[in-house]
């Protein structure tokens, strides 16, 4: 998976989901709730089930387009005693009940003492708090929703959940900059069992805010140390933001929307233009978050001016997520040598509903047009962005090769792309994205051992089935790993212990460990029993209100 987010995903995953989608975890499934009726009965069933009145309920996955407007009151309906805080599925809105916003201080004279911009975005008698409004929540609830504790068995199941869907490595682009956090992760993903390597790849948008005068690059650079283990910063690689969240409908568009409503700008494009000018100048592959083609205009911009004045070879600068775009563009996007990092999940779980409300059917069955991409011969990466979408490598290259919708229809039928296609945009692909094409992606001779084992071909099998398929387990340079098996027995392949050096195999020695392991899996039952559009604005209160805490992870 090319891009997903451990720290949000640690969270989300360890409330109660409550979402538009299933979602499948190593505890079992979580399945969707569609409709306001479905979704209040829910809220009021995980309210009932819990013994403590005064326990926080925390739920993540609540979506407007899905569930209706979800207001303090109907909060309140449920229990006014107990604190409710939902979260909403784009990560960037909260509302709270009364028990909420006075159990964590969240007053009138609060609120009045916040700027101008942040109090336009916070309907305190709805108990609704978006973008700058959050963040003025968030510096009260953090404590109570993203405990040290929580965090560190968070970052445990999302370690189980990422190997249960065959993932052996995996980057998040643009992460929180705290070295205390960073530490947290490691202390969880970095030591020698984690059966994945994961990559970070510092957040510009941070840098630019606070050291775009002040020796950007250096700062950008002191974070390589950061890592250990199985953790690691990519060298050279840095994330910057365009324009809003696909999700909240954030994006910047260039017809705009149809109630009327408007995007935002992530960074400001004069803040944008200097950072991705240093950054270019100085050697590094940009990583770029982007959602609506106005956006994409605005990244367009830079790059094609940098490329006029300072050309470079092999930039590999990436479009990320790239919800929205036209044909013209993704014509530029060839000529200026730049790849793409996509969501298809979009277009799953967005189509329909944004054909109806915002967008229109037109654009909305358009959305990440990866067929056209694909024409053009541009590299094509295909990403997670978990939670935004389940960081399941299979269903992602479901999303890319049949783009059907909730509803069941196919949105786009020509932006699709074929499963080869989708098969290296998880493999040999998404690692040129990150620049590990020479170490992982596919099986040869010199790379690491890294590879998933599947119980049918995503080639050869109906298209529609690939979501479908069963993964048996995962080698990491070597080491078999099979998904939690209700017998514990790992496939010893006539060799001593659970490790292969495959590096001193032949490739048909190679070949015989995997195969006597998926052989011997037949005599086993599988089971799974035991997450951009965000800038991650949760990690930097947390940050602030207790650094020291997390060195006790």
């Amino acid at each position: 998976d090319q891009h997903l987010h451990p720290l949000l995903s640690s969270l989300t995953m360890t409330a109660e989901i409550i979402s538009m989608e299933d979602w499948v975890l190593p505890t079992g499934t979580v399945k969707a709730v569609s409709n306001r009726e479905d979704y209040l009965k829910r809220l009021a069933d995980a309210d009932t089930k819990l013994t403590d009145p005064n326990e926080l309920l925390l739920t993540w996955g609540f979506h407007h387009y899905f569930h209706g407007k979800l207001t303090k009151d109907d909060l309140d309906k449920i229990n006014n005693k107990r604190p409710i805080i939902v979260w909403h599925r784009s990560a960037h809105e909260f509302i709270l009940n009364t028990a909420a916003l006075k159990k964590y201080g969240v007053t009138a004279d609060y609120i009045a003492k916040q700027s101008k911009s942040a109090q336009e975005q916070i309907n305190l008698p709805e108990g609704h708090f978006w973008e700058q409004g959050m963040f003025v929540l968030l510096p009260k609830i953090a404590p109570a929703i993203a405990t040290p504790k929580r965090l560190k068995d968070g970052l445990e199941f999302t370690e189980q959940y990422l190997h249960a869907n065959g993932i052996t490595t995996s980057a998040e682009p643009g992460g929180l900059v705290s070295k205390q956090l960073q530490e947290a992760q490691n202390a969880v993903l970095s030591d020698a069992q984690t059966p994945f390597r994961f990559y970070f790849i510092p957040d510009g948008k941070t840098m630019a805010l606070e050291h775009l005068n002040d020796n950007m690059i250096g700062a950008t650079e002191e974070m390589l140390s950061w890592g250990e283990g199985n953790t690691a910063f990519l060298p050279k690689q840095v994330k910057l933001f365009a324009d809003g969240a696909i999700f909240s409908q954030l994006m910047q568009m260039k017809d705009g929307y149809l109630d009327g409503h408007e995007g935002e700008w992530m960074i400001e494009p004069e803040i944008f233009a200097k950072a991705f000018t240093q950054y270019w100048d100085a050697g590094y592959q940009i990583h770029i978050h982007q959602n609506g083609d106005k956006g994409l205009d605005m990244v367009l911009k830079s790059l094609k001016e940098n490329m006029k004045r300072n050309p470079r070879k092999d930039h590999r600068t990436t479009i990320v997520h790239f919800g929205f775009s036209t044909p013209e563009q993704v014509k530029e996007l060839k000529e200026l040598g730049a790849i793409v990092s996509a969501n298809p999940y979009y277009t799953v779980a967005l189509a329909d509903k944004y054909s109806e409300a915002g967008v229109g059917p037109e654009r909305s069955n358009e959305m990440v047009r990866l067929g056209d991409v694909a024409k053009e011969g541009i590299s094509i990466s295909l990403h997670s962005d978990m939670p935004m979408a389940p960081a399941q490598p299979l269903y992602l290259m479901w999303s890319a090769v049949n783009r059907t919708t909730f509803s069941g229809r196919v949105a786009g039928p020509e932006q699709r792309i074929s499963a080869e296609q989708a098969l290296k945009a998880v493999t040999i692909d998404a690692a040129y994205s990150l620049q590990l094409e020479n170490q992982v992606g596919s099986i040869e001779p010199g790379k690491l051992a890294n590879f998933t084992i599947l119980d049918e071909n995503p080639l050869t099998i109906d298209p529609a089935k690939i979501k479908d398929i069963k993964i048996w387990g995962t080698v990491l340079e070597g080491r078999i790993q099979p998904i939690k098996l209700e017998q514990k027995s790992v496939p010893q392949a006539n060799v001593s212990g659970d490790f292969v050096d495959m590096h001193k195999l032949t490739p048909d020695q190679s070949y015989k460990v995997v195969m006597e392991s998926v052989r011997s899996s037949k005599h086993q039952q599988h089971t799974h029993t035991s997450a951009c559009s965000h800038d991650n604005p949760l990690g930097y209160a947390v940050v602030s209100l207790w650094q020291e805490q997390m060195n006790t992870l």
